[in-house]
């Protein structure tokens, strides 16, 4: 029996437990003005974040973590967005389409996420160690403004911002399984002065890819900054 693993999927239902807990708290402080309130778990606002939000604990030492273990990114759309869409499209938007694209985007989080750490000197690993720090993300409220449906020919729309999106990320110690920091951030993806362009299944996986580069870009400069 794998014990690694096991803390590792351990792990995995504590985010899920805390997202659902948390969700509220966090999309708050997100629109909120001014700076953020510490949090129920003892975590301290980190000073001059480069997200909308973000807590450490004071007494974890960031530098002993060398590899990282990426949990499977939780995906959700903004509320009534299908509905939203099918109200304005001539085709409508399936809940197998929901699924795909909310797949689409966990895979390319993942794939950045690990292209930015492995540039940066980290080792992306799926099991715990000493050494071992543990990401579970997750995008909320995500917003695709003109997403390509299957089946409905040649997808075209011309938009202002291929959609946007919330991270949700905590971070945990893999071996004991303490939560040592946490963020959360909303970005807008497309270009630069709302100019229109065209928005497809090309367009908005660039668009999604430099959103989420964005972010590891983030944390890995906070790490090495502070920290090793």
């Amino acid at each position: 029996m794998n014990h690694k693993y096991i803390r590792i999927s351990s792990i995995r239902a504590l985010f899920a437990l805390l997202l659902m807990t948390v969700l509220l708290v966090v999309a708050g402080a997100v629109s909120a003005e001014g700076a953020p309130t510490p949090t129920f778990d003892n975590l301290v606002p980190v000073e001059d974040p480069k997200m909308a939000v973000a807590y450490i604990d004071p007494d974890a030492d960031f530098s002993v973590f060398k590899r990282v273990a990426i949990l499977d990114p939780m995906v959700a759309f903004r509320s009534n967005w299908q509905r939203d869409q099918n109200r304005s499209r001539s085709s409508n938007v399936r809940a197998s389409d929901m699924e795909r694209i909310k797949a689409d985007v966990a895979a390319l989080f993942e794939q950045v996420f690990t292209e930015r750490l492995e540039a940066a000197g980290y080792e992306v690993v799926d099991v715990a160690g000493d050494d071992v720090m543990v990401l579970a993300p997750a995008i909320i409220d995500l917003d695709v403004t003109a997403p390509d449906v299957r089946g409905a020919g040649r997808s075209h729309s011309v938009t202002a911002s291929t959609g946007a999106a919330t991270l949700y990320i905590q971070l945990f110690d893999s071996v004991t399984g303490d939560i040592i920091g946490r963020a959360a951030d909303r970005q807008t993806a497309g270009r630069a002065g709302g100019t229109l362009m065209w928005s497809n299944s090309v367009t908005n996986t660039s668009d999604a890819r430099r959103m989420i580069a964005g972010w590891a870009d983030t944390l890995v400069a906070f790490l090495q900054e502070h920290y090793k």
